[in-house]
C-alpha cells in the first residue's frame, strides 16, 4: 500500500498521494445553486486526499435534475466555489469541479425554470426523484433538437471557464451513471437517427464534442472524464454494442491528452483490461463496495495510477491518515447523505478527536 501515499502527476498538477475523493451528490446548495460555508468546511476537512472531484455541478439552468445541487454558471456561483476551493488549496489539496447535466434524470418542481428535462430522445427512464413535494415520478423528457445539443455543448464551455475562474485546477465531465453523456450511449435512452444515434460513432459523438469543446477552452491537461461502462441503473442499456462503444469512445479520447481518464467500474473485467490498455495516460479506478482490505491492489497491480473512494472519504475527514496508520474507519450515515445541515456532513470526527486527544 506504501506505494498509495507517494506524489503523482496528474496533467498539471503534482498530487500528494494516490487517493482520490470521488464525486458524490449532497444537495446542500441554496436555492438558487451556490455552495455555502458548509460546503467550504467539507471539502477543507478532506484536502488530505490527492484530489477532490466534486459533487456533481450543472453546467446551466438545463442541466439541473436534484434539489439543491450547486451550478457552475453563474456569478453568485463562482464566487461560492471559490470560498470552497481557496479553503482546500491553503490546505495544500487539489480540486477539479464536475459537470454534471442530468439530462432526462430531473424533474421539473427540482428547477429554477420548472420545464421537463431534455434528453436524446422521448423516453421516460420509468423512475421517480425526491421533490420538495414528496416522491415523483419523473416525466417525459424533451428531445433535444441539434440546435440544443449544440447549446449544451457550449454550455459545458462556458462552466468549465467559470470553473477555472472560481481557481478550480480542473473539470470532470460526468459521462456516468445515467445521465445526460451517458443518455446518448445507451440505445434504450437515445432512438435518434441523426448524426447523434444509431451507430457506435453517432452515440459517443456528443460526449467527444463536449469534452473538445472543453480542452479547446481550459486546455487538455485541465480537462478530464468519467465513465461507468455498463450502468444499468435508471432503464440505462448500452446494449450489446456497449463495451464496444468504450473501447471506441475511450480510443478518440486517448487522442485528446486529457489529465485523466475516472472509470467506475461495473464488474466487466475484460473491458476494464481494454480500457487500461487503450488509455495511455492517468487512470483513476472507482470499485463500488471496495473492502478496505483491497484498497491500493488497483494501484500495485497497474491497473490503475489512483484508486478513488466515496463512502469512506465522506464518513473519515482524515482518510489518508487513518490508512496510514492503519486506525479504523467511521461508518458514513445514510440517512444524511441528501439535504439537511453539518449533520453527517461536516461533523464526521477526525481520529484525533475519537480517541479523544
Amino acid at each position: 500500500m506504501i506505494s498509495l501515499f507517494s506524489p503523482v502527476q496528474v496533467g498539471r498538477n503534482t498530487l500528494s498521494n494516490k487517493l482520490v475523493m470521488a464525486p458524490m451528490t449532497r444537495s446542500r446548495a441554496d436555492a438558487f445553486g451556490a455552495p455555502g460555508n458548509l460546503a467550504t468546511e467539507y471539502y477543507s476537512q478532506r484536502a488530505s486526499v490527492g484530489l477532490i472531484v466534486t459533487e456533481g455541478a450543472q453546467p446551466s439552468d438545463e442541466g439541473q435534475g436534484y434539489l439543491n445541487t450547486p451550478g457552475i454558471y453563474t456569478d453568485a456561483h463562482v464566487a461560492g466555489w471559490k470560498k470552497v476551493i481557496s479553503s482546500v488549496h491553503a490546505a495544500d489539496g487539489h480540486i477539479f469541479i464536475q459537470l454534471m447535466h442530468a439530462g432526462r434524470m430531473s424533474h421539473p418542481d427540482n428547477t429554477l425554470h420548472q420545464r421537463q428535462g431534455v434528453a436524446p430522445s422521448a423516453i421516460q427512464p420509468a423512475t421517480s426523484m425526491f421533490t420538495s413535494k414528496g416522491m415523483q415520478p419523473i416525466p417525459v423528457p424533451r428531445t433535444m433538437t441539434v440546435g440544443d445539443i449544440r447549446q449544451t455543448i457550449e454550455d459545458f464551455r462556458f462552466a468549465a471557464r467559470q470553473a477555472i475562474a472560481a481557481g478550480a485546477d480542473g473539470v470532470e465531465v460526468h459521462g456516468a451513471n445515467a445521465y445526460l453523456i451517458q443518455q446518448f450511449f445507451a440505445p434504450s435512452a437515445n432512438t435518434r437517427t441523426d448524426e447523434y444515434g444509431g451507430s457506435i460513432e453517432n452515440r459517443a459523438r456528443f460526449a467527444l464534442e463536449v469534452v473538445a469543446a472543453i480542452t479547446e477552452e481550459i486546455g487538455a491537461d485541465r480537462t478530464a472524464i468519467r465513465l461507468s461502462p455498463g450502468t444499468t441503473i435508471w432503464g440505462i442499456d448500452e446494449g450489446i454494442e456497449g463495451p464496444d462503444l468504450y473501447r471506441y469512445l475511450v480510443a478518440e479520447l486517448d487522442k485528446m491528452n486529457l489529465a485523466y481518464l475516472h472509470v467506475m467500474h461495473q464488474g466487466h473485467e475484460q473491458l476494464l483490461v481494454d480500457i487500461r490498455s487503450l488509455w495511455k495516460r492517468t487512470l483513476i479506478l472507482n470499485r463500488p463496495g471496495r473492502s478496505r482490505e483491497d484498497i491500493g491492489l488497483d494501484v500495485a497491480s497497474g491497473l490503475a495510477d489512483l484508486e478513488s473512494y466515496g463512502q469512506m472519504v465522506l464518513a473519515n475527514p482524515d482518510f489518508v491518515d487513518r490508512l496510514k496508520d492503519n486506525a479504523p474507519l467511521n461508518d458514513a450515515d445514510h440517512h444524511t447523505y441528501y439535504g439537511g445541515g453539518l449533520q453527517g456532513y461536516t461533523d464526521y470526527p477526525a481520529l484525533i478527536e475519537s480517541e479523544g486527544v
